[in-house]
């Protein structure tokens, strides 16, 4: 029971350093305030492939990483600005058996989304964690298969087996 409590806890400090995705973009919109811009040294991370931020119509501020593979993972986890992220938000813990331990070191590109919901301002520090009711980082794998016409969402270096990609123009003539 003990060990099960660390390790929720760990995944809850893990998910909240990672995962606030709104105060990542308030930091990477907020120069003149002097903050770091985290967004910036995600997308500059070797092996990610595309990053996107933006707000859903249910108010979770959202960001999309593509990685090259879990090695392209662990290296943004274990990059500066990731670990001063840690530092402020989780006051340094770590996970037992170390980031992404279940996640297969199979080459494959890995999908970061990571989703926040905020009551009040965003926070600054752990202690202002209050305005936060939902908070999650999820990890997913691209299937085989799929459509995509006149371009995609994931980056087009996210190499997807089976995908069938269509220029705009193709499909627009086709319809003629």
């Amino acid at each position: 029971m003990k060990n099960m409590m660390r390790e929720v806890a760990a995944a809850a400090v893990l998910t909240v350093v990672i995962a606030l995705p709104a105060v990542i973009t308030v930091k990477a919109q907020s120069a003149q305030k002097g903050m770091p811009d985290f967004i910036g040294a995600l997308k500059t991370t070797p092996g990610v492939l595309g990053v996107d931020v933006g707000q859903m119509m249910s108010g979770k501020q959202v960001i999309f990483a593509w990685f090259e593979n879990k090695q392209a993972v662990l290296k943004w986890y274990y990059s500066d600005a990731h670990q001063a992220l840690m530092l402020q938000f989780g006051g340094g813990a770590s996970r037992p058996r170390g980031p992404l331990a279940d996640v297969p070191d199979d080459g494959r590109p890995v999908l970061a989304i990571a989703s926040v919901t905020l009551t009040g301002p965003p926070p600054t520090s752990s202690a202002d964690l209050k305005s936060v009711p939902q908070i999650a980082i999820e990890l997913y794998a691209p299937l085989p298969g799929g459509l995509a016409v006149g371009g995609r969402f994931a980056p087009s270096s996210v190499r997807v087996p089976g995908m069938v990609e269509v220029p705009a123009r193709a499909a627009t003539a086709a319809a003629q």
